[in-house]
């Protein structure tokens, strides 16, 4: 009989070309060399950079109450913010005086772009907000303005009374100048400290006494504190410009510039108020506190450097420089008494976890080589070692192409991928070594061939699967999308280039190392070529028994599916609990504080260092940084819920620093627990809200549980948000509430008598001015004091120590120009009215759509949100709703009718619905692309769904794993499931395709069973072994722990059940009567 007629198709093809070319060692230099230049440009950062602008729109809306600038401001802005192309969202805050409207854009929209979209777009509709309300003030925030250098100055401990706010302030100004010279460096700024400042305190009483008015007062020093050009004047054929004026240079000039005139007396300013130069009075409080000797928290003045980097730029390379330069300014800039903390360093952190992972990558590499070392042979062995650090190489280099970075997400799939792209190295190796050990008469190049293309389409095919499996992932919307798309990018780029690495670098390595040994020790004849091996005779002893009827086939695909089922069932009695991610291991913690509207900045302070000595005897603490007035430096996540915005007297922040995770026991979230433990029992006033809050695992929200309330009106929705908050309340694992709307806070209002204002003739606008300038205070300009000096702000204002209602104040003079005492002055307390009243609640709207929020963390005995929404919509059954009845409840998507009482689960449910929505889809855009890319090779719609059916049996394993780890199932265990189809299926592929060649040849059903799974057995268990190796490196990573436990155990499970499932089902479905098909009849791939 004649031999069948060879064909290489395109695996075989490529290794003919390649296996003795001399091209072939340049390809691979190349590769090596392309992939070095690409590890060192990359950028190096800890979290993928995910661009979601921010731009918030405020307007001061002076005298307008929240429920006014509703109708004149925010509606007209939200309705032009909708019209700008790119936003997904529209929030807005309304309070009394003030309008805040933030436009979210979709991820991915350039940061710069979206800034000048909303300016213009706003500058080309100014005419639709009212007259008088000042022009919109329009701030872009993006993820390239977080800090990645936190710097925090204070002095040494023994020196600490020798240092103020303003000195501490004035060092930290010059210092921040300094580095802002480093290449890269983006937004700057200083949290705490007190600027310089010449302030001109004026005294009612001797304002009164003198009759002299407070603008009279204002007037003077602004017009004598006037420089400007007004021309030039010829002089013969030269021109010498002019300046008017000239400007203040410190208490001699501003003290003695004269008012006016009493009784023949010049009145000087001295006169009339006290001219202070120094620090200006605190409106913030910043402290940093360290452990003392005796335990106790030492506190010290401090003030913070807070440095970004610009877009693109290595976070690495940027904090090394702009910590280089601070060495170097030392003892010149910064006193040899002051310490600089680096609070913060993301460019440390990012080196250590880059150099952590590269780590784990290059041991799972070294073990996958000891893996084909013992099971194959040293030479195969070294082959491996070649192939991987190639791969991986290649896919750096088109990494950097497409612009990504190198970061923990991207790192993780290299090492996730690492296991799979060794895939087509192993099965091409195991093939050529059999097929060179049973040779006979050919030679070692056409055995190459032959067995790389004898494994070459099922190769393509399943190096597709697996890419058709991880593609779909790219299209996850949502803040996830970006966040995990480096682990399909680079997986797939990864399968690409194994799959012609493994065709072209493989067979040729292979060639040099080994073609002389297996030239001297030659090889059997053709009629060998499955020839078992012990591995293959293990299983040929399980697999027979269970192959020997339908019956017992039947059976155990039975006890399969049964065990498949059960471990669903875990999910359902919440032994395997569901998450978005789980929680991290950082070193930074946060404590956000808000009193009660109105508190002041001294209450605020002492709540804050009341919480931060509850904290002194936690092990892990190396310091605190106490923000009084003002946001601590923000993170991703203070960006996403806008704590920079935080800067009223009532607000203040921790930032708590730990020991670093390597020189600890404790993960931060264990930490952090202990924290919240700790800050129970708190005393501050009622109605303040403590949050402990950690650094997200991902894409930070605006609160892990949060619920939108909408309604009829402004009453209802406060209402139902109260009641909604004791249902929250009435959760054990449900901690740390808070509602948007709080309590009223109080106000005064200076109410004008028009008739003592007609009687006394004095002009409302003077009254008004007047009003404005004692609590307010006026900037009058600058001091420019030359030599190099900075200018000093020139300020009139009370001192706050006399920002109280009193006779004092009620007693400043106003000008009077009436019939009775035509000249004289009367006092501000004659022609107004002081009552007390209740300021409006914040109204907020979200797309226009008026809503209340009770926001949440979750801690305990379950902390994902899901469980948290069970538990609160079960304590809302409890309660009594009268005949109305309990609200309508959505999981997704804002109602459509707001007369309706509903509430609306967002926050971290959000993300998480969108998240595995589409990865729900795109696993079975996943199985789709499988079935056809599977039909194209078998030409058979049936044998597909055969090839398929191991996909859900990885989830016995993937379940019994996570249990085993008391791990959540997260989404990164989701890409693990996802991937693992690709796998399985490209083991069922190799399996199937052998099967259908030896029954082509003739040989029974069973045999061909027997026999297919015993040949097929050790590559697939090499495979297998492969990504089970490169997974477990993972394992103990907070983050990525779940995709590497759905590797290791669904894969585990998966193989060992695919090679007897498949079999299995064969035979429940075998048809004897029928033949083999012939070669020829089969369809292409």
């Amino acid at each position: 009989m004649a031999a069948p007629e060879f064909h290489p198709g395109i695996s075989g093809t490529l290794t003919r070309t390649f296996i003795n070319s001399p091209l072939t060692p340049l390809l691979l230099l190349a590769s090596i060399l392309v992939g070095l230049i690409a590890l060192q440009a990359l950028p190096r950062e800890e979290e993928p950079q995910i661009s979601v602008p921010m731009v918030d729109i405020m307007v001061q809306a002076n005298g307008y109450k929240a429920e006014d600038a509703i109708e004149l401001i925010t509606r007209p802005l939200e309705d032009i913010i909708k019209g700008v192309n790119g936003v997904e969202h529209v929030y807005s805050q309304t309070r009394d005086d003030n309008v805040m409207v933030t436009a979210r854009f979709f991820v991915g929209t350039p940061q710069d772009n979206a800034v000048l979209r909303v300016h213009d777009k706003i500058r080309a509709n100014i005419g639709g907000l009212p007259k008088g309300i000042p022009e919109p003030l329009i701030v872009g925030r993006g993820i390239d303005d977080v800090a990645i250098v936190v710097l925090t100055l204070s002095a040494r401990p023994e020196r600490a009374g020798g240092w103020t706010d303003n000195g501490l302030f004035q060092v930290a100004e010059e210092l921040q100048h300094e580095l802002t010279k480093v290449d890269n460096v983006g937004l700057s700024y200083i949290v705490g400290g007190s600027p310089n400042q010449i302030r001109v305190e004026p005294d009612p009483e001797r304002l009164s006494q003198y009759g002299v008015t407070l603008n009279q007062l204002i007037d003077k020093l602004t017009n004598a504190n006037r420089s400007f050009q007004v021309g030039a004047f010829r002089e013969g054929d030269r021109s010498v410009p002019v300046v008017a004026g000239q400007t203040l240079q410190g208490v001699p000039d501003i003290g003695l510039l004269l008012l006016t005139t009493r009784d023949g007396r010049p009145v000087y300013v001295k006169d009339v108020a006290n001219v202070i130069v120094g620090a200006s009075e605190p409106d913030r409080r910043s402290w940093t506190m360290t452990k003392g000797k005796d335990g106790a928290l030492v506190k010290r003045p401090a003030v913070s450097i807070a440095i970004a980097k610009r877009k693109g730029a290595n976070a690495v390379i940027v904090a090394e420089e702009v910590l280089h330069r601070l060495e170097s300014v030392k003892g010149r800039i910064v006193p040899e008494d002051l310490e600089i903390a680096v609070t913060r360093n993301y460019g440390e952190t990012a080196t250590e976890k880059a150099n952590e992972l590269l780590f784990h990558l290059s041991l799972a590499t070294v073990s996958i080589v000891l893996l084909i070392v013992v099971m194959v042979g040293w030479r195969e062995g070294v082959v491996v070692f070649v192939i991987i650090p190639t791969t991986i190489l290649l896919t750096l280099f088109a990494s950097w192409l497409m612009g990504y970075t190198i970061n923990r997400v991207s790192l993780f799939a290299l090492i996730f991928s690492i296991g799979i792209l060794v895939d087509d190295a192993i099965v091409v190796v195991e093939n050529i070594v059999r097929h060179w050990q049973m040779r006979g008469e050919r030679s070692l190049i056409d055995s190459a061939v032959e067995a790389v293309a004898e494994v070459g389409n099922p190769t393509i095919v399943a190096t597709l699967t697996i890419i058709a499996a991880l593609l779909p992932m790219m299209f996850v919307s949502g803040l996830m999308g970006p966040y995990m798309s480096p682990i399909p990018a680079n997986a797939s780029l990864a399968m690409v280039f194994s799959f012609f690495v493994a065709m072209t670098i493989t067979p040729w390595l292979l060639l040099k190392i080994a073609g002389r040994h297996f030239e001297q020790a030659g090889g059997a004849g053709h009629d060998h070529s499955h020839a078992r091996g012990a591995m293959g005779d293990f299983y040929a002893r399980i697999a027979t028994p269970l192959l020997e009827g339908r019956t017992r086939s039947q059976r155990f695909l039975t006890a399969v599916g049964v065990a498949t089922l059960l471990s669903m069932g875990l999910f359902y009695t919440k032994s395997v609990r569901v998450k978005l991610l789980p929680f991290d291991n950082k070193s930074e913690i946060a404590v956000v504080v808000d009193l009660p509207r109105g508190a002041s900045l001294e209450e605020t302070d002492r709540v804050l260092t009341a919480a931060a000595q509850r904290l002194k005897d936690i092990p892990e603490l190396t310091s605190i940084q106490s923000y009084a007035g003002a946001a601590a430096p923000f993170n991703f996540n203070g960006l996403v819920r806008h704590y920079y915005v935080r800067a009223m007297p009532e607000m203040g922040d921790l930032a708590i620093n730990l020991l670093p995770k390597d020189e600890r026991k404790r993960a931060s979230h264990a930490i952090a627990l202990e924290i919240r433990e700790k800050l129970k029992g708190l005393p501050v006033p009622e109605h303040t809200a403590v949050k402990v809050v950690e650094v997200p695992p991902g894409p930070p929200v605006l609160s892990t549980l949060l619920a939108e309330v909408y309604g009829p009106d402004a009453q209802a929705r406060r209402d139902l948000a109260t009641k909604l908050r004791k249902a929250f309340d009435n959760v054990d694992f449900v901690v740390d509430t808070d509602d948007s709307f709080g309590q009223r806070a109080e106000r005064l209002r200076f109410a004008i008598d028009q008739d003592a204002l007609e009687y006394h003739g004095v002009e409302e606008r003077a009254v008004y001015d007047t009003i404005g300038a004692l609590v307010g205070g006026v900037k009058i300009g600058f001091s420019q004091r030359g030599g190099g000096a900075k200018p000093i702000d020139v300020t009139v204002a009370l001192p706050r120590s006399q920002m109280t209602t009193g006779e004092r104040i009620l007693s400043t003079p106003l000008p009077a120009g009436g019939t009775v005492r035509q000249g004289a002055n009367v006092e501000l307390g004659d022609v107004v009215k002081a009552t007390r009243e209740l300021g409006s609640y914040p109204i907020f709207r979200h797309n226009g759509r008026f809503a209340e929020m009770v926001s949440a963390e979750v801690a305990g005995r379950f902390e994902a949100p899901i469980y948290g929404m069970f538990a609160v919509e079960d304590e809302i059954k409890k309660l009594d709703w009268g005949k109305d009845g309990a609200p309508a409840i959505k999981y997704h998507g804002q109602p459509l009718d707001d007369s309706q009482p509903t509430l609306l689960w967002d926050g971290e449910w959000e993300v998480t619905y969108v998240t595995f929505r589409d990865m729900g889809a795109a696993f079975m855009v996943a199985l789709l692309g499988i079935y056809l890319l599977v039909v194209a090779q078998f030409g058979s719609f049936k044998l597909p769904l055969v090839i398929l059916a191991p996909v859900p049996l990885t989830l016995v394993g993937i379940v019994i794993g996570h249990l085993l780890f008391n791990a959540a199932f997260t989404a990164t265990s989701m890409i693990g499931f996802i991937a693992l189809a690709g796998i399985v299926v490209r083991n069922s592929i190799l399996l199937v395709d052998f099967i259908r060649h030896l029954r082509e040849k003739g040989m029974p059903l069973r045999a061909a069973l027997v026999e297919a799974g015993a040949v097929r057995f050790k590559p697939i268990f090499l495979t297998a072994a492969a990504a089970i190796i490169g997974a477990a490196f993972i394992l103990t990573d907070p983050i990525f722990q779940g995709l590497a436990i759905s590797l290791v155990f669904g894969l585990a499970s998966s193989t060992a059940l695919t090679l007897l499932v498949i079999p299995a089902i064969y035979v429940v479905l075998r048809d004897d009567e029928r033949p083999p098909p012939a070669r020829h009849e089969r369809t292409p791939a």
